[in-house]
């Protein structure tokens, strides 16, 4: 098992941030694009939505496709094989001719971005001490929220130079580039051992994973807080993209590095779980998310940008030590549970716009407030009966 701070765990968790990096990048381009994408092709919010709806419903389903077959034939070749295709599919973006093309190659895009999602994170219990995986997968999660700051900044800045295909253009030639390190940085699993693929059995591990209550309740909260969260940031962009903001693709870009606050949220999130209760940490982290909510209510851009990265980092901090909570009580078959959690959590992307536009239609942004703080109480709720059965499990 590798050890935390040796040589060996800088160079996986190096390569596996880098692949994080790589699919959030990808992933996350059309976001600052959407208000101007909704008015070229003439469709609503919840229309134009549905680019990045699409991708993050696919990945989800990839996500139960690749999971139990990386328990069956190892993690290594899908992570490689998948990421590569992503960055070929974005070159192909490029020439798409009509909203519905762009549409379905996003959501085969998605589908094959879920490949290192799906076992990255299980590729880490096989590998890591207990110790050394609390510390990668915040570093990990970290490179999450830097790809999806790195790619609505290359989307909007390259939109506005040259429009949507320049943005897919620049961030397919970064990911062939860089998918080209992590096959060299990347090691070989040592720990893994194979199990023979069978239906049945990869059906009875997910169903026996939704079977425990203390992953079903961390599956819950980390998808309906990303449900709240990432849709925030594409009703944000309509907000501010009109009346008397009325910011360019290239500035809506540079919105998203408020992300920093959660990249700094996910990298303490492993110290805090150290010194506190994982199950209290995420509390904190979804009542920091709650505050920030409100904090975007003021009518000052720059109060707004402080509510989202206050936002950011109580979200990335309670998905860190949800996502590694995971990994922790999972009995057998990582690479399955680990999946299910990010099949929650893409899930709950796909169908936050379904939740919130009614919200947004009454009430604009104060009306999206209102529509998170009722599902981050829920949330608040089941990260409760989590620190509760941690103090059952001490005593």
């Amino acid at each position: 098992m590798i050890e935390a701070r040796t040589r060996a765990w800088w160079r996986a968790t190096a390569a596996l941030c880098l692949g994080s990096f790589l699919v959030f990048i990808n992933l996350y381009v059309p976001q600052p694009l959407l208000p101007g994408l909704k008015d070229t092709y003439g469709v609503s919010t919840l229309g134009v939505s549905f680019l990045m709806s699409a991708s993050t419903l696919s990945l989800a389903f990839a996500l139960l496709v690749f999971g139990p077959l990386s328990d069956a034939i190892g993690r290594e070749a899908i992570m490689r094989i998948t990421l590569l295709l992503a960055g070929g599919l974005s070159l192909t973006l490029v020439f798409a001719p009509t909203f519905e093309s762009l549409l379905m190659l996003r959501l085969l895009q998605g589908f094959v971005l879920g490949g290192l999602p799906a076992v990255a994170i299980a590729w880490m219990g096989d590998e890591f001490e207990k110790p050394a995986l609390l510390s990668a997968v915040g570093l990990y999660i970290g490179a999450n929220s830097l790809g999806g700051i790195s790619g609505r900044i290359v989307g909007g800045g390259a939109a506005t130079l040259g429009g949507p295909s320049a943005a897919f253009l620049a961030v397919g030639i970064m990911t062939v580039a860089g998918c080209a390190i992590f096959w060299r940085l990347l090691p070989n699993s040592r720990a893994f051992t194979p199990k023979r693929f069978k239906f049945r059995q990869a059906a009875d591990d997910l169903l026996g994973h939704l079977r425990t209550p203390v992953l079903l309740a961390a599956y819950c909260l980390g998808g309906i807080n990303f449900l709240i969260f990432i849709n925030q940031y594409s009703y944000i962009t309509f907000r501010l993209a009109d009346e008397p903001y009325q910011l360019a693709a290239s500035s809506l870009g540079l919105i998203f590095l408020t992300y920093l606050g959660g990249t700094l949220g996910s990298t303490v999130s492993g110290r805090l779980a150290g010194r506190f209760s994982p199950a209290s940490c995420m509390s904190v982290g979804i009542l920091i998310l709650m505050l920030g909510t409100a904090v975007t209510l003021a009518n000052a851009l720059p109060l707004i940008i402080v509510g989202l990265t206050i936002n950011a980092f109580g979200f990335f901090l309670a998905h860190s030590l949800a996502s590694s909570w995971v990994g922790r009580y999972a009995q057998g078959a990582r690479g399955s549970a680990s999946a299910l959690y990010l099949v929650f959590y893409y899930l709950g992307a796909s169908i936050g716009g379904f939740w919130l536009e009614p919200f947004w239609r009454w009430a604009q942004w104060q009306g999206v407030a209102v529509g998170s703080w009722l599902l981050l109480c829920v949330t608040l709720i089941i990260s409760i009966g989590l620190w509760r059965f941690e103090r059952r499990e001490l005593h």
